[in-house]
């Protein structure tokens, strides 16, 4: 399989990879941020820095597959607090998923690649999401679309190693200084960062307010990628 620093040649000669854009380097960061709060901004100030990354995307989700709707807040409510928690770094706050009419991770991916064609993505997911990552639908394809990078989380670890996903994904491990030469590049690629992690969840939040919603009511917010207002619905598609 390829790895980075290969000739652009052979890189454009196997199906799944990506060779050199000169567009923007941009971080994804899915998620149902049912509320956000500042782990995610750290992981993703991090992430910025450790990766030479120009910017991260928040992807904030219409619906989960693989999570229950119940407790679930409105969209608005839960783009709202994404904002809140972005601030003035180089993140941005979108609900494209419900413009692009995906219900799954692999085929958003693919419509982002299609409609960004310029842009170089990489997929941010923390080592609980690693844990699990050979459930999600065609999770191989995710792996060959573009380069992820695990971040590390409490009390995941192990099962992370242990996952039928990192016995795959091991043999394309790529260090994150490799990673930030910005030469010719493609996937698969694992890069692992591992830094003093934030203890915050979105679930310990809940628990200690189940009425957090109330406090992000008011006005269709404006998505900070596509520029349209994002309307709550009574049901909301998966994503």
């Amino acid at each position: 399989m390829l790895r980075f620093g290969q000739r652009k040649g052979a890189a454009l000669s196997q199906a799944g990879t990506r060779s050199r854009r000169d567009g923007p380097l941009t971080g994804l960061l899915g998620g149902s941020f049912n509320p956000a709060h500042a782990g995610h901004r750290r992981i993703s100030l991090f992430t910025l820095q450790a990766l030479a990354l120009d910017e991260v995307w928040w992807l904030v989700s219409p619906g989960n597959p693989l999570k229950s709707r119940e407790g679930m807040a409105p969209l608005g409510a839960r783009f709202r607090s994404a904002q809140a928690h972005s601030g003035k770094a180089s993140i941005k706050v979108t609900a494209i998923e419900r413009e692009l009419g995906t219900r799954f991770t692999v085929d958003t991916l693919r419509a982002l690649t299609r409609r960004f064609p310029r842009r170089r993505f990489v997929w941010l997911m923390g080592a609980d999401n690693l844990a699990q990552f050979h459930r999600w639908k065609n999770w191989r394809a995710i792996a060959r679309e573009m380069p992820i990078a695990v971040i590390a989380r409490p009390g995941y670890d192990a099962n992370a190693l242990a996952s039928p996903a990192m016995a795959w994904l091991r043999r394309y491990r790529l260090s994150a200084a490799r990673f930030r030469n910005r030469g010719e590049w493609s996937a698969p690629a694992l890069i692992e960062l591992r830094f003093d992690p934030d203890p915050r969840s979105a679930t310990s939040i809940r628990e200690q307010d189940p009425d957090w919603a109330d406090g992000y009511s008011g006005t269709p917010p404006r998505d900070e990628v596509t520029h349209s207002l994002i309307h709550d619905r009574h049901r909301e598609p998966g994503a």
